[in-house]
């Protein structure tokens, strides 16, 4: 494995080796891989939580845990799974990653900013994890809904706590790119040469920005309530849980957008990529972008239909919920559009592409069940609810994480991964998912409320074969994890442009250097050059190559 180009052989600050080396690093694709490993170590401990949570639920009664316990694994596979693993993910590792190359800089624009950020965001899962044997975990469910955050024994401060610094950790990531996208953008670039994984990023950070302060101070308050007393939330003082609720969804329905974003980013990169043709609908995407990120931010009251809103404020609610599909429903269109007539090359990314359209578009359409008060007053708070979000989160921007690991594996490490593996281990990750979620909608048709411990036999059949497919997509994942890391063993050398990507960051060699760029990088007139892919695959049909 010595021989392996990595960022491990990459030269250290001065006067710094080893371990120090990378913890004081400033070098934004170290702090990437850091965000990398730590994020993967976040999701797979989410995801044993979640297996061992549908352990409990295949059968009636009590498996392996007691109602307890199940609350307290429920809120942590909820805080994880959102705070430390989809929310960051793809901007913290591939953001940090790629945005810079692929804007022609050298680094971000505040590089020990970006390293508080890493260790904020560290701090944040440490103090979650303290939390868990100091008082016991919280068993409030990762919303932290009062008045029972307020009233409960469970260490629900020091939680609160840790998702107060995660927000903090999330807006330095956020001002860091949009700074960057402004000021350190090659001179040939303008606005629309800017490739569509940049502009989802910039569209994501100003949701951080602007949104993540609401939930801080809400959270800050939940703090302050259980401490002084303050009567804020809590109705037996005077308080109203209303308003907690207005304030987080505030912050947490955007907080969505922020998760599935970049995702779409990835996949605005992946298609053109893969089809052999230049993006359809370029400015479509961008400004659909933009519109996703302001309309989101508008829609949060969908979530409180039931609470005794005034018919006026369910009207418009509902209204904005359904005009917000509008944007995803032109990316949608871009892609598939893109995709008609393209020279398809079916590799591992473009394979976990095309499955994170189909689960998103089937997650966006359940999520009209939930926008329209009608049908949302019968499912709401049920296994509906959960399948719904699971669809948009973990079949949105999971699969686009997955797709962008296989898409950007070879330029981050300089390695390939075996594909036949990667196809196998999508397979099973997808029949396992479909079988884990699909049975949960019908779940929640029948009544089942979510967050229950126990259930009626009539709800059995439903959670035996969610359980089976929670099993076979947590093998898959496991395989797509064992494959990628295997790469480092089997030492197949990747080329700098392995899938003939146009974009900069397949430019210069993989890994990149330290700087990036050897010397100032020319930017094309068109963001997506797919004249340069065509003549690519051309050259490699002569000289009777085949892709990896």
């Amino acid at each position: 494995m010595t021989d392996i180009p990595s960022f491990f052989e990459t030269p250290s600050p001065p006067g710094l080796t080893g371990i120090k080396a990378w913890l004081l690093t400033t070098d934004h694709k170290r702090i990437a891989l850091m965000y990398l490993w730590a994020v993967l170590f976040w999701f797979m401990l989410a995801v044993i939580f979640g297996l061992l949570l549908r352990v409990e639920l295949m059968s009636p009664g009590k498996t392996i845990m007691d109602a307890r316990v199940y609350n307290s694994l429920f809120t942590l596979h909820g805080v994880v799974m959102i705070f430390l693993f989809v929310i960051p993910a793809i901007p913290a590792i591939f953001g940090n990653f790629i945005l810079p190359i692929q804007i022609g800089a050298h680094d971000v624009f505040f590089p020990k900013l970006n390293l508080l950020s890493w260790y904020l965001f560290m701090l944040g899962g440490l103090l979650a994890v303290i939390s868990l044997f100091s008082g016991g975990f919280p068993d409030t469910g990762w919303t932290f809904y009062v008045p029972f955050s307020v009233n409960t024994q469970s260490n629900v401060s020091l939680t609160v706590l840790a998702a107060f610094i995660l927000g903090m950790s999330s807006m330095l990531t956020g001002l860091n790119f949009i700074t960057t996208i402004h000021r350190m953008r090659a001179d040939e670039m303008g606005w629309m040469q800017i490739p569509l994984f940049t502009w989802s990023l910039y569209a994501t950070a100003w949701v951080q920005l602007l949104a993540t302060p609401v939930v801080s101070i809400t959270l800050l308050l939940v703090v302050f309530e259980r401490l002084f007393s303050l009567g804020l939330f809590d109705p037996d003082k005077g308080g109203d849980p209303l308003l907690y609720q207005h304030l987080f969804w505030m912050y947490s329905h955007p907080a969505v957008y922020i998760m599935i974003l970049p995702g779409m980013g990835v996949i605005s990169e992946i298609i053109p990529v893969f089809s052999r043709k230049a993006i359809f609908g370029y400015k479509g995407i961008v400004w659909s972008s933009m519109a996703i990120a302001i309309a989101g931010s508008l829609v949060w009251a969908h979530h409180m239909f039931t609470s005794g809103m005034s018919d006026v404020a369910v009207f418009v609610f509902s209204l904005l919920t359904f005009l917000v599909a509008i944007p995803s429903a032109v990316k949608v269109f871009s892609w598939i559009s893109t995709m008609y007539k393209g020279s398809i090359a079916m590799e591992p990314p473009f394979f976990y592409a095309l499955v994170f359209i189909y689960l998103f578009s089937l997650g966006g359409l359940t999520g009209l069940v939930l926008g329209s008060a009608g049908t949302d007053i019968h499912v709401h708070d049920t296994h509906f609810v959960v399948a719904h979000f699971h669809f948009m989160m973990f079949g949105g921007t999971g699969f686009a994480f997955f797709a962008a690991l296989h898409f950007w594996w070879p330029k981050i490490f300089g390695i390939m991964y075996d594909f036949k593996k990667a196809y196998v281990a999508a397979i099973l990750t997808t029949i396992g998912f479909v079988f884990h979620y699909v049975p949960m909608f019908i779940l929640g048709l029948q009544g089942m409320p979510r967050r229950y411990y126990d259930y009626l036999p009539i709800y059995h059949t439903g959670n035996f074969l969610a359980g089976w497919g929670a099993f076979i997509m947590v093998g898959g994942i496991a395989l797509m994890f064992v494959n990628l890391l295997m790469s480092f063993r089997q030492n197949i050398r990747a080329t700098d442009n392995p899938w003939g990507g146009t974009t900069l960051e397949w430019a210069i060699p993989s890994p990149p250097p330290v700087h990036n760029f050897p010397e100032k990088p020319h930017i094309d007139d068109l963001p997506y050059d797919f004249r340069l892919i065509v003549e690519a695959e051309k050259n490699r049909v002569k000289k009777g190559q085949s892709h990896p």
